[in-house]
């Protein structure tokens, strides 16, 4: 009895094992790889005020945007559109790459990169409804320039187990768990 009993335990904790090694290997796909930003926060797409007409870009330069995050724009009789540099500086909109005037515009960072913002409102890009945005690339960890190391905070992007240490961590974690029951 005793020796079936020896058995079925060891045969127990080799399954609780074997499950812990699992869940250790799947945490990679739980993780967020991407945030939706809203852009102006609370302020939204709107013509800044003459006394802070580099509103857009000091927003931009405090966030930290990836390949394949989102920024939301809202607005009302307005548009956005994305454009080349040149046509940025000159505010120019008469051949943008993007163009959206629906007032709830959201756009998908596909490439590494900068990206540049203009209303296409006569007027309101001289006034400083503009934006140049820099995606970072995949293997770029330097923080934004005037900005701090902090992520995002959760008025802009939900933060869950984003980084490769923390999944290392929680994997080294769950994994001496289990194999501490194992050899009790």
């Amino acid at each position: 009895m005793a020796s079936n009993n020896f058995f079925m335990n060891r045969s127990s904790k080799t399954i609780l094992l074997f499950f812990v090694i699992i869940l250790c290997s799947s945490l990679q796909y739980f993780s967020v790889s991407s945030f939706e930003f809203e852009v102006g926060d609370t302020k939204g797409w709107i013509v800044p005020p003459a006394n802070d007409s580099n509103i857009y870009n000091k927003w931009a330069s405090e966030k930290r945007f990836q390949m394949d995050d989102t920024i939301h724009f809202k607005y009302g009789k307005d548009s956005v559109m994305l454009v080349t540099e040149t046509e940025y500086k000159q505010c120019n909109s008469t051949h943008p790459i993007f163009f959206s005037n629906n007032g709830n515009t959201i756009f998908k960072f596909d490439r590494s990169g900068f990206f540049y913002f203009i209303s296409g409102v006569s007027g309101h890009c001289e006034r400083g409804q503009k934006m140049i945005i820099k995606v970072m690339a995949p293997e770029d960890d330097t923080p934004p320039s005037g900005g701090d190391n902090n992520p995002p905070s959760s008025s802009n992007a939900v933060l869950i187990m984003s980084s490769s240490v923390s999944k290392v961590v929680i994997q080294f974690v769950l994994l001496f768990v289990g194999s501490s029951v194992l050899l009790q």
